[in-house]
C-alpha cells in the first residue's frame, strides 16, 4: 500500500488504526535510538531516515540529488515494513541481527534483502530494533555506501 501523503503527519492519519500505535512506537524507537546526524523526512513514499545532502553532498546514485537513504518505515497492506539499508550492506550486520532476533521474539523472522516485516503488531521487537538502529552512524554508511555501490 503505497502512501503518497506529503509529510508525516499526513501519513500517519493514513496508517489503519490496528497498526497507528504501533507505527507510531516503532518511529520513536528509530528516533531515539538513531545515531545523530541522520535526517527524518519522506521517500519513496514512506517515512525515511537518511544522510542530508549537507553531511554527503554526492547524495544518493540511484536518485541525484536526492539524500542518501538509510532506514524507511512503511505501513503495507498486510504489514508493517522496516527497510534497513545496513543489514541489505553488511553481512556481519544481518547475521547478528538473525542470531538475536529468536531472542526478541517468539515469531518466526519475516524478511527480504533489506525489509523486515512485521505483520502481527504485538510481536514486534522494538527493543530489538532500537539496538539494530544503534549500530551504524551516517559515516559508517557513507563508507559501506561507497564501497560497495558507488561508481
Amino acid at each position: 500500500m503505497k502512501n503518497t501523503s506529503s509529510d508525516i503527519e499526513e501519513y500517519l492519519v493514513n496508517v489503519p488504526e490496528e497498526r497507528k500505535e504501533a507505527f507510531k512506537k516503532l518511529i520513536e524507537t528509530i528516533s531515539e535510538n538513531l545515531p545523530s546526524g541522520f535526517e527524518q523526512g519522506k521517500s519513496s513514499g514512506m517515512i525515511a531516515w537518511q544522510v542530508p545532502l549537507e553531511t554527503y553532498p554526492d547524495g544518493y546514485h540511484c536518485t541525484p540529488g536526492s539524500p542518501l537513504p538509510f532506514l524507511n518505515l512503511a505501513s503495507q497492506k498486510n504489514f508493517i515494513a522496516l527497510y534497513h539499508m545496513g543489514i541489505y550492506a553488511d553481512p556481519e550486520l544481518l547475521d547478528w541481527f538473525v542470531s538475536e532476533f529468536p531472542k526478541h521474539s517468539s515469531r518466526k523472522l519475516d524478511m527480504g534483502k533489506s525489509c523486515i516485516r512485521f505483520k502481527k503488531v504485538d510481536d514486534i521487537p522494538y527493543e530489538l530494533i532500537g539496538e539494530l538502529v544503534q549500530k551504524v552512524s551516517p559515516q559508517q554508511w557513507i563508507s559501506l555506501y561507497e564501497k560497495l555501490y558507488k561508481k
